[in-house]
């Protein structure tokens, strides 16, 4: 009799250690399957800091001139477009003066291949002011911001409230532009005017 009782003493040891066993041992299985059979979605990377921006506005009434803003990171070329633009069209905060027609917005943005098509309010044509310098201040404070600060843009085409035939007074915007420097204000022997653009003041704020 005494053999019996160690014999069923270690089946009912074995029994708890066996069903634990299995458990942890389902489990395993369980991970190691759900591992092998779903790929996981990369998490997006959110940029850290902030980007620095260079604008182009008006010095002295009849050259551009640059100032630097500092925005938000972004990730999407499109949307980094457009908030660009919209700094742009908000207006310099430094000593420079407006480009653009008084309220001229932008619509939509949209890049194809290495042109960005900016399609603009009738503001920018109804409130352009009179003279060819004004025309060229306007336009190519649009086109020199985006090709300095996108590369991989090199022609800006402008549309107005939709329509892609538009002609200034002095100047053909039916075909897309590419970036003109030359427009930029000389450097002075102080510095005020460097290709390098020094960081503006930002306490103005936005309505």
């Amino acid at each position: 009799m005494p053999p019996v009782r160690r014999k069923r003493s270690s089946i009912n040891l074995l029994v708890p250690f066996l069903i634990i066993a299995l458990v942890f041992g389902a489990l395993l299985w369980n991970k190691y399957r759900t591992t092998r059979m779903i790929n996981p979605k990369p998490t997006a990377q959110t940029p850290l800091g902030k980007r620095t921006v260079v604008l182009f506005y008006v010095d002295e009434g009849s050259r551009l001139a640059r100032e630097a803003r500092e925005l938000d990171p972004c990730s999407d070329t499109t949307a980094c477009v457009k908030e660009t633009l919209d700094e742009l069209f908000y207006g310099p905060v430094g000593e420079l003066d407006e480009a653009l027609p008084e309220g001229s917005v932008v619509n939509a943005v949209r890049i194809e291949g290495d042109t960005a098509v900016v399609d603009v309010n009738r503001n920018f044509v109804d409130e352009m002011p009179a003279g060819s310098s004004a025309e060229m201040m306007a336009v190519y404070s649009i086109v020199d911001t985006l090709c300095l600060n996108f590369p991989k843009i090199t022609r800006v085409r402008l549309t107005v409230a939709g329509e892609g035939k538009i002609t200034l007074e002095h100047l053909d915007l039916s075909d897309p532009l590419s970036a003109d420097y030359t427009l930029e204000a000389p450097a002075t022997p102080s510095g005020s005017r460097t290709a390098k653009p020094s960081k503006p003041d930002t306490t103005k704020e936005k309505p």
